[in-house]
């Protein structure tokens, strides 16, 4: 078996935690590929020097020989990996070494006995949509997909901007707002949450329409179809805007027109039988919680 190991960086208090992972990998005997930056982050930074593994630098890299990429890090991490495995089919097992986590689900506590059930083909793939955008002088041309969100925001402190947009070419609505935010269903527990969107379970086909600090009190969010095409122009004084797609941003002008449609390949991501999205939001974002409930 081979696995991929990407990750950018982590805390001191992960450190134990990294320890164990590429300590329990070597003693499977899995083929071990490191990401090299990492690979130095490891050493230089945290004095960890992993046993004789492969590097790698490049998404070009990761083929068909690799079963799985172990993204060890938070869910900034886990975005930037599905950045190189793209439409490879590739199962992202998510480790979290940060902070909340939706992505990169399995607990510090649960490396070792997840990796067991890794080799041992114990666990279900989850596919995660995502989305994917053209624009008019093909921004985000090497890699224009998103599994979180397509964010178009002003760029400074200067006035709200207006954005039109379409459903498959029919006006939908005008949104002033400091930006909107378009999500995929993953994407609903990310910046559109914290937008006041709402939680969509990931295996639904959605679009989740979020307006950042709308002008207009009766703009709510919006959830449509995958099937749909979106059209987005944008208005305002400033000569330049910011689109953000995922974690990669770009500086438009507004002569530029962005089409957003659901991409024809997914994200395949590692679940471990009796995990369920249900329960990391009650886990993570303790939803529902009322300590007058004893627990079912």
């Amino acid at each position: 078996m081979k696995i991929a190991v990407f990750g950018t960086s982590f805390n001191k208090d992960s450190e134990s935690a990294a320890v164990v992972m590429l300590q329990k990998l070597h003693s499977l005997g899995v083929e071990i590929v490191i990401y090299e930056p990492f690979l130095k982050f490891l050493k230089n930074e945290r004095g960890i020097f992993p046993f004789v593994c492969g590097t790698f630098s490049h998404y070009k890299e990761l083929n068909s020989s690799f079963d799985f990429l172990i993204s060890a890090g938070g869910d900034g991490t886990f975005l930037e990996a599905a950045n190189f495995v793209r439409d490879s089919n590739i199962v992202i097992v998510g480790i979290n070494l940060g902070r909340l986590g939706f992505l990169a689900n399995i607990s510090q506590d649960n490396i070792s006995e997840t990796l067991e059930k890794v080799i041992n083909g114990d666990f279900e793939v989850e596919e995660r949509m995502l989305l994917k955008v053209k624009t008019s002088s093909n921004l985000f041309a090497d890699f224009p997909f998103a599994l979180n969100e397509l964010t178009l925001h002003k760029r400074d402190s200067s006035s709200m901007i207006v954005i039109n947009v379409f459903a498959n070419d029919e006006f939908l609505s005008t949104y002033w707002a400091d930006g909107l935010i378009i999500a995929t269903p993953t994407g609903s527990t990310a910046y559109s949450l914290s937008a006041g969107g709402p939680i969509v379970a990931p295996n639904a086909e959605n679009f989740l329409l979020t307006p950042l600090a709308p002008h207009n009190l009766t703009m709510r969010p919006l959830i449509v179809s995958a099937k749909t095409t979106l059209t987005l122009k944008v208005e305002g004084r400033s000569l330049n805007f910011l689109a953000s797609l995922d974690s990669r941003n770009q500086i438009f002008d507004p002569t530029e027109v962005f089409y957003i449609e659901k991409a024809n390949f997914s994200i395949k991501t590692l679940k471990l039988r009796g995990h369920n999205f249900f329960e990391t939001l009650r886990n993570k974002l303790f939803w529902g919680f009322d300590k007058r409930i004893k627990e079912i």
